[in-house]
């Protein structure tokens, strides 16, 4: 699979193998198939919650979406046009391909293979993500996801912020052996950190495992754990719970994640991610996620109102490509 790779991971700081007598592995408390649907001007994703699971089990997670891996015709790509956000943050991570993103806060720019853009919506912004000129115009593979981090209360309405983390950026991790490939986005595993700032504390990685390869990921007792299969097949677990590609594993309580991929003559690429719960009501409507439906009710009258931020008249025509 593209994004980042490394020819020799051993030459990397290694994860050390959890303590068998005094760590725990979380269980898996069960397995999730994500549905499909269309988004934006008609592309399709794989979502595993919401839908799978409630916005309360998924917490601090909203919404986790994953396009792909696919290969697009010329002029047959699509993204999501210009469209607002309030009281959460969008986090989107690419694996190939490239995507051009615009907002009404000056922030963007082309996030590109192995990538990141962490876009904190808060008070309120418009924005669009699009496949640029050159992926429109030639096609090509594509792969990406985007994950939805809730805010708290107190955080709605903070001041929009981009976050561009390029691939240089990222933490690069092994497990003991050498066999998995850790590229930490934001939080903590083992003591390293990742360079995603987060308004809620999470931890975020894509890992790749070899066929075989098992990893333990140290992982904060009290932030929920969840493992997604991007591709390939193989285990979560101490228990050995099969999963494959587009299923999600959830995990609980425990202070370390147990994967494994199949012995096969393919990788297990999956995206390991948990966070501190909120535990605050959710209120939500579309692109907006609030507290309560008075909330919702300003945010939709904000929007209508250009208070959101106010589309450039030079991007006001549609647009295939950016």
């Amino acid at each position: 699979m593209p994004a980042v790779t490394v020819d020799n991971p051993l030459v990397l700081p290694r994860i050390p193998r959890p303590d068998a007598g005094t760590s725990t592995p979380r269980p898996v408390t069960r397995v999730i198939t994500s549905h499909q649907q269309l988004e934006g001007a008609g592309f399709e994703v794989r979502r595993p919650f919401p839908g799978g699971m409630s916005l309360a089990e998924a917490d601090p997670f909203l919404l986790l979406d994953h396009m792909g891996p696919q290969v697009n015709a010329p002029e047959e790509a699509s993204g999501a046009p210009w469209h607002p956000h309030r009281g959460f943050e969008t986090v989107s991570y690419i694996l190939d391909g490239e995507i051009a993103h615009h907002d009404t806060n000056g922030g963007g720019g082309v996030i590109r293979e192995g990538d990141t853009q962490w876009m904190t919506a808060g008070g309120g912004i418009l924005h669009d993500e699009l496949p640029t000129e050159q992926m429109y115009r030639a096609g090509g593979p594509a792969h990406a996801v985007q994950l939805w981090v809730n805010l708290p209360a107190s955080l709605k309405m903070t001041n929009p912020r981009y976050q561009s983390i390029t691939r240089d950026d990222l933490r690069l991790l092994t497990s003991d052996d050498g066999g998995a490939l850790i590229r930490l986005i934001a939080g903590d595993v083992a003591g390293f950190t990742g360079p995603g700032s987060t308004h809620t504390p999470i931890t975020y990685a894509h890992a790749t495992l070899a066929p075989g390869a098992e990893v333990s990921v140290p992982w904060t007792p009290a932030f929920s754990a969840m493992a997604y299969v991007l591709t390939g097949r193989g285990t979560a677990g101490r228990e050995d719970r099969p999963v494959e590609g587009g299923q999600l594993a959830v995990f609980g309580p425990g202070d370390h994640v147990v994967l494994r991929a199949a012995d096969r003559n393919e990788p297990m690429d999956v995206l390991v991610l948990g966070g501190l719960p909120i535990r605050e009501p959710i209120a939500h409507y579309g692109p907006f996620v609030m507290n309560t439906r008075a909330e919702i009710n300003q945010a939709m009258e904000d929007f209508r109102a250009g208070r959101l931020g106010i589309v450039p008249a030079d991007q006001m025509a549609p647009r295939q490509f950016a």
